[in-house]
């Protein structure tokens, strides 16, 4: 049986994603956009049942497609149909927010919808919760001969970075760019701008 050594196994697909979100048991977790219901699954499988995963689509087929991605990797993942510039969500409600933009979520969005979308997740996230935005880069190596990365230049030119800081999150920075992806991290202030923290 031949082996190709440049592939990975099925389940070890997402590994990459999986840790560079840091995601734990019981994190309350939402996913804005799925366009790789099987990424949202694995990143799902790690907060248990003390945790909780909702994924934020746009069409009933987001829906179906992460509904059969969630029974097929045995997890919990509950689906909301909503656009992602209207979340419906409580303020705090998350502990962290996942932006998968290898869908070129941002790039079909107008300037005003991204600070939007950025605002929202940020009102949703718990004080000192995180968002981990991840997108295409510059695959390396052979992978970089044989495939071509997902069309998000925002999040490969670093544009996202500055409207994360622009808009609700007080500490941006690239965590890395690996295998075709580059995945960026934003947090939450735990106090609003201008508070004065007693001493």
């Amino acid at each position: 049986m031949f082996l190709n050594p440049f592939s990975r196994r099925g389940g070890d697909s997402h590994l990459l994603a999986v840790s560079m979100t840091g995601v734990k048991l019981g994190d309350r977790v939402a996913f804005l956009g799925a366009p790789d219901p099987g990424r949202v699954a694995a990143i799902a499988a790690k907060v248990g049942l003390s945790g909780r995963a909702v994924a934020v689509v746009p069409d009933t087929a987001g829906v179906t497609r992460v509904d059969r991605a969630a029974a097929d990797a045995g997890v919990l993942v509950e689906t909301a149909m909503a656009a992602l510039t209207a979340l419906q969500f409580e303020g705090g409600e998350f502990d962290l927010a996942v932006i998968d933009g290898t869908g070129a979520i941002f790039e079909g969005l107008g300037d005003h919808d991204r600070a939007i979308l950025v605002r929202e997740t940020a009102r949703i996230l718990r004080p000192g919760g995180r968002v981990v935005v991840f997108g295409g880069g510059v695959p390396e190596g052979l992978r970089g001969l044989l495939s071509k990365p997902p069309a998000t230049p925002l999040i490969s030119s670093g544009a996202i970075n500055t409207l994360l800081g622009e808009n609700g999150f007080g500490v941006v920075r690239t965590l890395a760019e690996r295998e075709g992806l580059v995945f960026i991290e934003g947090l939450k202030p735990r106090t609003p701008p201008g508070d004065v923290v007693a001493p």
